[in-house]
């Protein structure tokens, strides 16, 4: 049975939950954290790893004894010291603790005295005024708790891209592995690049006979059928996600794709368009009459509709088609224009790998320049750098730099934003680094008015460069915190700033929307992939596709740069 590796990840996040509600030793915590980042950095599925014979102790933040608990997973399906954890504890605590601001503490003093176990517990007990009386919560707190219940409650079951690639690589290969299996695309929001997915829509062109569907309802991931046809099937997976198959001919193979691809605004539009030309659209084809004109093209469709090919990520009914009849689509940027990365992290602070195995890493990418931008003292919990530490660095860089003749290492920092805007190091410190990154990363409770004053104060100070996250938040954990972007994004602009897409899949931070208002407003943008590994250099290509959907080309993004235009544009003081 297929495992992926978000699973691997998720199990060790659980199991850290559960023994952090225990009190067990706080080093055994985070090493499962620890290991269930790195599992989720990774570029190649263990299973693969494992099947190939590599060490998994060897990967960073592993070691013995998980790779054997992972080794035991894989080939067992099980996980024996979760399971004696959840005997002793409710697994559903730890469900509790992804609610923002109900850390361990909270969650194991709401199950102690109030003896909550589930969201209904919590929700009956917040909305009979009983958590208010606890210590430590208050009134605020409880009215937060419920805002957050609710808003759980009525949110989408949407998987990260990133896990719906790792679900989607394994599925593709299997049907691939069908003999008369011509072609295997995945459609919907998953190749129009969104950055959560519902669902898998999937497309097959076969030999005539082929028996795609058997096959496909086979797959041993497969935890229900729900319906099964010689040319369609829809089936749920062990992960929950629904997965939709459908055999087309290779004559509608162009017209089906476009019709699964959406999105439904753009399909209309589509469709509308092709009435006002005597057409009908649908995804057999383009017809006159009952004649196809096209259909077996993606491009063929489009152009006897008289407009120029639609890049899947622009299809989201947001004046693409009206820019494609102008000749006004913008060209997107792509991984080729990407001349460096500036947000990565080392061992020094809480990344995974050593400064030395980053550069290598990136000079394989082709990199001219990569920036190393570890914690500031403030962020503690990342072993953050203080003065002086941050000093042994810059020295460490210079000193690599004097042997490397291909790629520029540049110094930098990640540096907190304290609540009163200014920055976590002195400007005695900040102005013998390259560049500075700053970034908010605690008081995400403050109102619109304060959080948008507090991040322009920070972009006050001559040594600040780029915003990281603007949004701050994480993908199916937590929300945004409030800000005004375009008053941010206009204050960035005034001072000579970036603002950051992060890249890193649990961000993806600047939203594709706040990417288009960027460009509207003339402000450049940086994607950087935030790695904590040498594994996680290969997230640059998440911040890609959310760029290209937010309509950036490579005159939008700053790291298309050659280093020395690099530095003019960083040089404020």
């Amino acid at each position: 049975m297929p495992v992926h590796n978000a699973e691997i990840a998720e199990l060790f996040n659980r199991l850290a939950d559960l023994l952090e509600l225990e009190d067990a030793n706080p080093f055994r915590v985070r090493a499962y954290r620890t290991a269930a980042r790195s599992i989720n950095g990774l570029s190649h599925n263990l299973v693969d790893l494992l099947g190939a014979g590599e060490d998994l102790s060897k990967l960073p933040g592993i070691g013995k004894d998980l790779a054997g608990k992972i080794r035991t997973f894989i080939e067992t399906g099980k996980l024996p010291l979760l399971e004696q954890v959840q005997a002793r504890t409710p697994a559903a605590l730890s469900d509790l603790m992804k609610i923002e601001g109900l850390g361990p503490k909270r969650v194991k003093t709401l199950h102690q005295q109030l003896h909550i176990s589930s969201f209904e517990d919590l929700q009956r007990a917040a909305r009979s005024g009983k958590v208010r009386a606890l210590a430590g919560f208050g009134a605020k707190t409880e009215a937060l708790i419920l805002e957050r219940l609710e808003a759980a409650r009525h949110a989408d079951i949407r998987s990260r891209l990133v896990d719906a690639e790792d679900i989607a690589a394994a599925l593709i290969s299997y049907l691939e592995d069908c003999p008369g299996v011509k072609q295997v695309c995945i459609a919907g929001s998953y190749r129009r690049r969104r950055e959560t997915v519902g669902d898998l829509d999937i497309l097959v062109t076969a030999k005539q006979g082929t028996p795609v569907t058997d096959h496909f309802v086979a797959y041993d991931e497969v935890s229900e059928v729900m319906s099964h046809g010689k040319t369609r099937s829809t089936v749920h997976l062990r992960s929950g996600m629904q997965v939709d198959l459908r055999v087309v001919p290779q004559v509608s193979y162009g017209a089906a794709l476009l019709y699964f691809t959406g999105s439904r605004a753009h399909n209309i539009s589509l469709r509308k368009l092709a009435i006002k030309k005597g057409f009908k659209l649908n995804e057999y084809g383009l017809f006159r009459g009952d004649k196809r004109m096209a259909g077996a093209t993606e491009t063929a469709v489009y152009a006897k509709l008289g407009l120029p090919y639609i890049e899947p990520e622009l299809r989201e009914q947001r004046g693409e088609i009206e820019a494609a009849r102008k000749g006004k689509l913008p060209k997107l940027v792509g991984r080729d224009d990407i001349r460096g990365d500036l947000h990565c992290h080392t061992r020094a602070t809480d990344g995974h790998d050593s400064l030395e195995a980053m550069v290598t890493a990136a000079r394989k990418l082709g990199y001219e320049y990569l920036a190393i931008t570890d914690h500031s003292r403030r962020l503690s919990v990342a072993h953050g750098l203080d003065r002086k530490r941050l000093l042994e660095q810059i020295r460490r860089i210079d000193k690599l730099n004097e042997q490397l003749n291909d790629i520029v290492v540049l110094k930098s920092i990640e540096v907190d934003i304290l609540e009163d805007g200014s920055l976590d190091l002195p400007d005695g410190i900040l102005g013998q680094l390259d560049l500075v990154v700053g970034a908010v990363h605690y008081m995400f409770n403050l109102t619109r008015k304060q959080q948008t004053g507090r991040i322009i104060r920070a972009m006050d100070n001559p040594y600040f460069n780029i915003l990281a996250h603007p949004g701050g938040r994480l993908l199916n954990k937590r929300p945004p915190y409030e800000v005004d972007m375009k008053k941010v994004m206009q204050a960035a602009r005034e001072r000579g700033c970036f603002l950051e897409l992060n890249a890193q899949p649990a961000r993806l931070d600047l939203t594709d929307t706040d990417c288009m208002l960027a460009r509207e407003l003339q402000l450049k943008v940086v994607i950087s992939s935030d790695a904590h590994s040498t594994a996680n250099l290969d997230y640059m290509r998440f911040g890609i596709n959310q760029a290209r959907r937010g309509w950036l080309g490579p005159a939008d993004v700053v790291n298309t740069r050659r280093l020395a235009e690099l530095r003019k544009l960083f040089r404020r003081h």
